[in-house]
């Protein structure tokens, strides 16, 4: 019987923004500890994506003693940095697909210089600690919840995935396509799809809707670029009633650190 071990944990502080990559990080109730508690939003509230603004790729995102930096990735001279408790106050009405939900903008300076770096009037709000945004029914059992990212609080994806994709494509591509949080080694490709509910350390998790992907998986996340990989390739064997599915979603239960390495304990297949 394979044995599986997380190999990566991936927190993206900011929405659609550049990821980081962390060797222990602590599951909270709306998922990993600062992952997408900010998000840019638009004029009406409207979150800002990368589908649509593939420029939003080449910020970097760091953390380091209460401090976020965001820094651009070829330009070392477009940077902002602000505290991790940063706040105007005041909240605003914020929408995420079809859920409504509150931010709190950080600061004027640094709306005004995500606006500059867009080219459009943008704010970057926090969502506040007691904000309770609900998973989507029917697939939560307990009124989880979820922080600003799509759907749900934790994305998993194995290695075995990426390799065998990479097989088939004419130049590899990296795993920061598919922003997982998780990433794990062990078993064949697409493993995952067959796990239920699993261990990492003292936290359950239970995969609940593999991760439909789109136009985003397609932009080269070190230059910007778009093309039509690895979509393309991937609709020849991972399209599910005309959807591309790479990854699971999952749900928890429970709250602890979990560290790269720690071996992931299957309860129950699909």
């Amino acid at each position: 019987m394979d044995k599986f071990y997380l190999s990566e944990i991936n927190i993206y502080p900011i929405k659609s923004l550049g990821g980081i990559s962390v060797q222990s990080a602590f599951i909270e109730d709306k998922g990993l500890q600062y992952d997408r508690r900010w998000m840019l939003v638009d004029e009406d509230g409207e979150f800002i994506t990368q589908r649509k603004h593939f420029q939003l790729s080449l910020l970097q995102v760091q953390i380091l003693n209460n401090v976020l930096t965001v820094s651009h990735k070829t330009d070392a001279n477009q940077n902002i940095s602000f505290d991790l408790e940063a706040q105007t106050g005041s909240s605003i009405p914020v929408k995420i697909w079809d859920d409504d939900s509150t931010g709190i903008e950080v600061s004027h300076e640094v709306s005004e210089w995500f606006s500059h770096f867009m080219n459009m009037k943008v704010k970057l709000v926090r969502m506040p600690i007691d904000e309770k945004r609900l998973v989507e029914t029917p697939f939560a059992t307990n009124n989880e919840v979820v922080s600003f990212a799509d759907g749900y609080p934790t994305l998993l994806i194995g290695q075995s995935a990426l390799d065998g994709l990479n097989e088939k494509l004419a130049e590899p591509i990296l795993m920061d396509r598919f922003r997982p949080n998780l990433v794990f080694t062990g078993g064949a490709a697409h493993i995952e799809d067959q796990f239920e509910v699993f261990k990492i350390g003292k936290v359950e998790f239970k995969a609940v809707k593999p991760c439909s992907r789109c136009v985003l998986i397609t932009i080269n996340q070190q230059t910007g670029n778009k093309g039509q990989e690895p979509l393309k390739t991937l609709a020849n064997y991972r399209n599910v009633n005309n959807k591309i599915m790479f990854g699971q979603n999952l749900l928890h239960k429970g709250s602890g650190l979990i560290s790269v390495g720690d071996e992931i304990h299957i309860e129950t297949w699909k």
